[in-house]
């Protein structure tokens, strides 16, 4: 239809029947409208305006899996995987030149494989030399928001183990298992600064003895990050362990970050690396003497 000439037009561009000029009109009813608006404090959001709060992403606090001993609320990447190698050297730096302060003696290891099938989820499988200890994980994280202002992220841990070298026992004798769980608790601490609680559960804290008792233990742990690759890290286990031949274990380090691959070096009184072990208890006090050497290398996997 052609502009002005509408049913009973005139047949002059803009000009209605009675000479009223139509963009005048229009022009007075749209300022009139848009007066009222602003009066009535109605008026509607542009398109791209946000309509939802915003929401605050889940936090990261610990960027490894694994602290140092104690496991952490971090998980991987769905579909991700993480290669582990653990050591923790035998002879105490006090052994002095003789055993090259530490690393020149007998070395625990621990190998393992993490796998994340979805997304807060990481299950895990790994070895350790020690009785040939075959451990099997499962994490999960059942909460990550904030209290307060602190990003606070809650996650669960269950596994079972088997000390396949039991002594005179068959390999799937029922004493040779362990199992074990954990509450994991973690906050964060300014920009950099993170804390975690794990409270344990060990059953059958000592394989080689007769009878399956089980023991708590109370782990807390600390990260300090000094840049994007360096980090502080420390923890302290506690519990009532059995036999009265086993202590509390404390260990400190360095952690460093490279594109989701760590490498960890600290000193401590352990050479446990399974949980099975490490919740059990240290056989060495807590002393300056007592300290030796572990490293910790994961490597991140994408196939």
């Amino acid at each position: 239809m052609t502009p002005g000439r509408g049913r009973g037009g005139a047949g002059r561009r803009g000009v209605g029947r009675r000479g009223f000029p139509v963009g005048v009109g229009l022009a007075f009813v749209g300022n009139f409208a848009g007066c009222f608006a602003l009066a009535s404090g109605q008026a509607a959001p542009p398109p791209w305006e946000r309509r939802l709060e915003a929401t605050l992403p889940p936090p990261t606090l610990f960027h490894a899996p694994l602290a140092i001993h104690l496991p952490t609320a971090a998980t991987l990447g769905p579909g991700e995987w993480q290669f582990e190698i653990s050591h923790r050297f035998y002879p105490p730096l006090s052994a002095g030149p003789e055993a090259f302060w530490g690393l020149d003696g007998p070395v625990n290891i621990r190998i393992g494989m993490g796998w994340a099938p979805g997304r807060g989820l990481l299950v895990t499988l790994a070895r350790s030399n020690v009785g040939d200890n075959w451990d099997f994980q499962v994490k999960k994280v059942v909460w990550e928001g904030h209290w307060g202002s602190l990003p606070l992220a809650v996650a669960g841990l269950g596994g079972v183990a088997l000390e396949a070298d039991g002594g005179r026992r068959k390999t799937l004798h029922r004493e040779n298992l362990q199992g074990y769980s954990q509450l994991i608790l973690n906050l964060g601490l300014g920009a950099r600064g993170a804390l975690g609680l794990v409270p344990s559960y060990l059953w059958n804290a000592r394989v080689e003895d007769e009878g399956m008792e089980g023991r708590g233990a109370l782990g807390i742990h600390g990260r300090v990050g000094l840049n994007a690759l360096l980090a502080l890290e420390g923890e302290y286990l506690m519990g009532s362990f059995p036999g009265g031949d086993l202590h509390p274990l404390a260990s400190a380090g360095v952690e460093l970050e490279t594109g989701g691959h760590f490498f960890k070096v600290f000193l401590g009184n352990s050479v446990g690396l399974n949980p099975g072990h490490v919740l059990a208890g240290s056989p060495f006090p807590l002393a300056f003497r007592q300290l030796r050497l572990g490293f910790t290398i994961t490597r991140l996997l994408r196939f």
